[in-house]
């Protein structure tokens, strides 16, 4: 099974939460706060949204920052993904 996203959507792929601190304290699944980097696993094709142009500026393997709050969890297999609008994306993490 696979997610095709539409219009200016995009399917994130959370990172893992950290399991314990720089400090080397190991935190409970409670006290792991997830994050807020993903990797790309698909792009919609843009297109017209709301009467306006939306060109795709990220591409699938990009990894990215997105808005705390955003996006709808969607659990595929054993697979956890997030899919967010293009502008909910805040920016692209670089090498």
């Amino acid at each position: 099974m696979k997610l095709r996203p539409l219009g200016d959507k995009v399917v994130l792929q959370q990172k893992k939460a950290e399991e314990t601190t720089a400090s080397g304290i190991i935190l409970t699944t409670a006290a792991q706060e997830k994050p807020q980097e993903a990797i790309v696993i698909a792009v919609g094709p843009g297109g017209i949204v709301d009467g306006k142009e939306v060109v795709m500026e990220v591409k699938v393997g990009d990894q990215v920052i997105y808005s705390k709050y955003a996006g709808t969890t969607v659990k595929l297999g054993d697979e956890e993904y997030i899919v967010v609008k293009q502008n909910d994306i805040i920016a692209l993490v670089e090498d």
